[in-house]
Order: structure tokens, then C-alpha cells, then sequence
């Protein structure tokens, strides 16, 4: 039975993911910092699929954590098929007089973590012939919005090029980059989101399913939802001045706080 290590599995994007690829028949290794919550949902897992499930607390922004994770990575007597690398952290508020800590923390959790478990999962899949990694980027790669639109930027490059790298291994990667997702995140991250429209959220079982899909086909990006990759499209032949525009809104909306 395969198995499959998705971080940030204790809500979100990382939930649904965990969720999709046990009613595949994946074996599971949970990652989140919330140890009671990832066993909670553990037990869901096993309970509703049959599926051995592995719960493995982690801060990905301690080194220490972070290389238990790769070590686990690095388990060549339980090999893990598929690593979904999903956690991750908005940032509210502009970078200039920000707080740096924050900063350090976001860049820790999107890129180096990212970095630090890839290359602990890739080589033991190349030399079992098979194997998927998905990173989990987004439409903001595409956009001049601050840090964050930096570190997704750096996780769907990052994430092609080792498809490029991989070509022939039998191993893929893909890069999902999705718009906005109906999860915690914006709420955890004190990011205002209240004036977007319906029609621009997506559902999270929803693109997982499609990303699925698309990882099936070896693509190396995914952008889930038509008027997305429309956006995408558009973004990649504007100028930079045009998209600078959209990239200003996205920065407003951080340096906004919620109601209530």
C-alpha cells in the first residue's frame, strides 16, 4: 500500500489532501504542529478508510523538527510515495517596518522547508522508479504581492524545474497553485478577506481533486478553476505595471484586519 506525508494536515488544503489520498488506499504520515487535532483526525482516517495512519507533530520552522520530519523522509523501510508540502503561513501587513521575526518564520515554513523535505523524499523515490511530489504554491506566484507572492513564486519555480529534472524517473512533481480557498488560513493569518467576491473562492476537496488528477497526468502546474488559470494566462503577458495593480489590491487586503 502506498503511503503519502502531507504537512499542514490538520486543516485546509492539507486536510482535504490527507482526506483524498487515504480514500485512494494511501497509507498516511500526518504533519502539523497541533498533535491532539492531527490525532483526531487520524482516527477519522482509519476509522473511515482502513488506512494505517502515522501522526508526526512538527514545527517546520525548528531545525530540529524540520529534520525529524526528513529523516522520516529518509526511511528507506518505509518508504514514502507521495509528499504533499502544504504548510504554510499568510503574512499580514506591508514588509516595509514590519516585523522581521515574522518574515524569517513565513520564509522558514515556504521555502526551506519545502527545499529540506524534497531533497530528503526525491532520491529514494527516483531509485524506486515511482513517486509524486506536490508543493502547494498559488495564483499569488504569478502577482507582485509582498513576501508571501516571493515564496510562492520560489515554490512553483522550484517545483517545475525538479519536473524537468525528474522527466524519465518515473517520478513527478507538481506544483498547485490555487486562488482563494474557503479554509482557516486568511482568518489565522489576520488577513481581511470580507469584500471578495463569491465567485472567487474555491472549495478545497474540489482542487485537491482536480490536482490529483492533474498529478496523474505527470502535469507540473496545476491551477485549479477556469476563471483561474484565465488569470493566470493574463498575468503571465501583462506588464508588470498592469499587474502591479492587482499586486497593490492584494497588499491593501493584508494590510487590512478583519471584522469582528
Amino acid at each position: 500500500m502506498p503511503t503519502a506525508l502531507v504537512t499542514g494536515a490538520s486543516a485546509g488544503i492539507g486536510y482535504a489532501f490527507a482526506r483524498r489520498l487515504a480514500g485512494r488506499g494511501h497509507d498516511l504520515v500526518l504533519v502539523a504542529r497541533d498533535a491532539a487535532r492531527l490525532e483526531e483526525f487520524a482516527q477519522v482516517l482509519r476509522r473511515a478508510h482502513r488506512v494505517g495512519v502515522e501522526v508526526l507533530p512538527a514545527d517546520l520552522t525548528v531545525r530540529d523538527q524540520l529534520d525529524a520530519v526528513a529523516r522520516r523522509l529518509l526511511d528507506d523501510d518505509r518508504p514514502v510515495d507521495v509528499l504533499v508540502s502544504n504548510a504554510g503561513t499568510g503574512i499580514a501587513g506591508r514588509f516595509v517596518g514590519g516585523d522581521l521575526a515574522t518574515e524569517e518564520r513565513a520564509l522558514d515554513l515556504m521555502v526551506r522547508a519545502v527545499l529540506v523535505l524534497t531533497h530528503a523524499a526525491v532520491p529514494g523515490m527516483v531509485a524506486r522508479g515511482r513517486g509524486a511530489v506536490v508543493t502547494v504554491s498559488s495564483v499569488a506566484a504569478f502577482l507582485p504581492g509582498g513576501t508571501y507572492s516571493a515564496a510562492k513564486a520560489w515554490a512553483a519555480t522550484f517545483t517545475t524545474s525538479l519536473a524537468l529534472e525528474l522527466a524519465g524517473t518515473g517520478v513527478t512533481a507538481t506544483a498547485l497553485c490555487p486562488g482563494y480557498v474557503r479554509t482557516e488560513f486568511h482568518g489565522r493569518a489576520g488577513i481581511a478577506v470580507d469584500t471578495l467576491p463569491g465567485w472567487a473562492w474555491l472549495d478545497a476537496d474540489r482542487l485537491v481533486a482536480d490536482c490529483l488528477a492533474d498529478v496523474d497526468r505527470g502535469r507540473a502546474v496545476s491551477i485549479p478553476g477556469r476563471r483561474y488559470r484565465a488569470a493566470v494566462l493574463l498575468l503571465r503577458h501583462l506588464p508588470l505595471r498592469a499587474a502591479s495593480v492587482v499586486g497593490r489590491q492584494r497588499l491593501a487586503m493584508r494590510a487590512r484586519r478583519p471584522r469582528g
